[in-house]
């Protein structure tokens, strides 16, 4: 990537690192402010808001700056990875967090590393040749099943309400997508920055969110004075620091260290997430919530703790 290949060494060493520990608090602290803004803004709006405006700011400032205009296999693959993370991902978070705590949504999708595990075709041989790696994803799996039924009730969840289910659902498929966006990123290359690339991913998600809620009628019979304070607030924080500071945190990262590695920021979200939930939403906290936590995270450590040795760029 042209950005990284012109670094100093000593900005080598530490901006992964800071890129990193942004993800881990700036993305933890998401869930508060995607609970706060589909309060009253429809979770498609709140997402195609949230990328429509971050990604056309990143994208004139990369242009006002000097970068060439992208090229189309530039376009065509940050628009496929910006669907998978953000039109899928992201969106299926903000819609599952109307009905599911926003806490307990991020212990779920704690196990995004573990479905980067499993949905990473180019090392299955690695992966399920070792015993630490199969006895971590059961683990980890088993800790979501303690929390949707051992622990339902002390987190406010429950597999009878049909919306909760579906909640659950679209958590899962969020996050498997996410994961696919992850290994695809990875492995492909293009020309641009990496500021570029994630301007387009931004943007290509949010037009499209944007044009399913004009084609479904809710930007056009949408009361703009009946949103509150509290959704705009959550929807200025998710464009500047969900989308702005942690997207570009996260991109950066993704670049540079091994997505097993940078899927790992997940071990700390759903902390930040219950904690951020239970002061300023009034998010019960719950032994069932971590408990379920920690088998997940017993679960993920497991997975990658043969991998934590190596940086090299997988």
């Amino acid at each position: 990537m042209s950005t990284i290949a012109h670094q100093p060494p000593a900005a080598r060493t530490w901006l992964p690192m800071a890129a990193y520990i942004a993800v881990c608090i700036l993305w933890g602290s998401t869930y508060t402010a995607i609970a706060a803004g589909v309060k009253t803004i429809s979770p498609v709006l709140l997402a195609g808001l949230r990328f429509t405006v971050a990604g056309a700011i990143l994208f004139t400032w990369r242009l006002s700056s000097g970068e060439a205009f992208p090229k189309w296999k530039t376009i065509r693959q940050s628009a496929f990875i910006g669907i998978l993370l953000l039109a899928l991902g992201n969106t299926g978070l903000a819609w599952a967090e109307q009905y599911v705590n926003s806490g307990l949504a991020a212990i779920i999708l704690a196990a995004l590393p573990l479905w980067i595990v499993i949905l990473d075709a180019s090392h299955w041989k690695e992966s399920f040749s070792s015993t630490k790696i199969v006895g971590g994803l059961l683990l980890g799996f088993a800790g979501v099943v303690f929390l949707i039924t051992a622990g339902g009730t002390s987190v406010n969840f429950s597999l009878k309400n049909q919306q909760q289910l579906l909640s659950l659902i679209a958590l899962t498929f969020g996050s498997m997508a996410w994961a696919l966006g992850s290994i695809y990123s990875k492995k492909q290359q293009s020309e641009g920055s990496t500021f570029m690339k994630a301007a387009l991913q931004m943007l290509i998600a949010g037009l499209l969110l944007m044009l399913t809620c004009l084609l479904n009628g809710n930007l056009l019979h949408i009361s703009w004075g009946s949103i509150s304070m509290q959704s705009w607030a959550g929807l200025a924080y998710l464009i500047t620091f969900g989308s702005l500071v942690g997207y570009l945190s996260f991109i950066y990262v993704l670049s540079v260290w091994p997505a097993a590695r940078v899927g790992t920021y997940a071990y700390v979200n759903p902390i930040v997430a219950v904690f951020l939930g239970w002061a300023f939403v009034g998010e019960p906290l719950s032994g069932g919530q971590f408990i379920g936590l920690g088998i997940i995270l017993g679960g993920v450590i497991l997975v990658n703790s043969q991998r934590f040795g190596s940086t090299k760029n997988k």
